[in-house]
């Protein structure tokens, strides 16, 4: 076959590829694969895609939630107090802070997006109020605790949006927010996969924080 055959069957194959993902994609049959996947197992970080027990776009927002939490936990589980307590200037925030800070975001998506309410109540701003905020309330109001302790009060958050995802499927996840759709769409997918890159912003500063801790060795950043 010479070079310009090539060619034609190349293109001929490109169209007809083309052609056939357009057709799946009109048909919705691209949303109905992801069924058919094998669902990766939950201790496998390293698969994103669907997770057994969620809807297919669901579990594939778990898989990315899932990797990024563990990232987080493998950073800061060997801390100590008073690493975690450490403030490297006075406009910084400890690493403790930004710990809570994430079970905070993740506290606030879940009445959002599951209870549809815009702000804490009583009891969730006295727990999550100051992490929130962060800044001169996050500096005097969270210290003087243990790695286990942050570790504990975000991973209770998040089981509880793990659980709560399960009860809901892909057309609740692509719903529009008629509240905050006023001036630009925004739909919960967006809100959840913005917890998931929060929390990656978030571990590069912890990443950066840790690093310049007194008595530590430099690391990559």
């Amino acid at each position: 076959m010479n070079q310009s055959s090539n060619s034609v069957s190349r293109r001929q194959f490109m169209n007809g590829s083309l052609a056939t993902a357009a057709s799946l994609s009109l048909t919705g049959a691209l949303p109905a694969l992801a069924h058919t996947l094998p669902a990766p197992p939950e201790n496998n970080l390293l698969v994103v895609g669907p997770v057994e027990g969620y809807s297919p776009m669901i579990g594939t927002l778990v898989s990315m939630m899932r990797y990024n939490r563990d990232t987080i936990i493998r950073t800061v589980k060997d801390l100590t107090q008073t690493q975690l307590d450490h403030l490297f200037d006075a406009k910084a925030n400890t690493i403790g802070a930004l710990i809570m800070h994430l079970g905070a975001t993740d506290k606030f998506y879940q009445i959002n997006t599951f209870e549809g309410r815009q702000e804490f109540n009583d009891a969730e701003k006295k727990d999550w109020g100051a992490a929130m905020e962060l800044g001169d309330a996050g500096r005097s109001e969270i210290k003087g605790h243990d790695a286990q302790y942050y570790l504990d009060k975000i991973n209770a958050v998040r089981d509880e949006t793990l659980a709560r995802l399960k009860t809901k499927d892909d057309k609740w996840l692509l719903a529009l927010d008629p509240i905050w759709s006023k001036q630009q769409p925004v739909n919960t997918y967006w809100k959840w996969f913005h917890v998931c890159e929060h929390e990656s912003n978030h571990r590069g500063q912890v990443t950066w924080l840790k690093g310049r801790l007194p008595g530590m060795k430099a690391g990559k950043e």
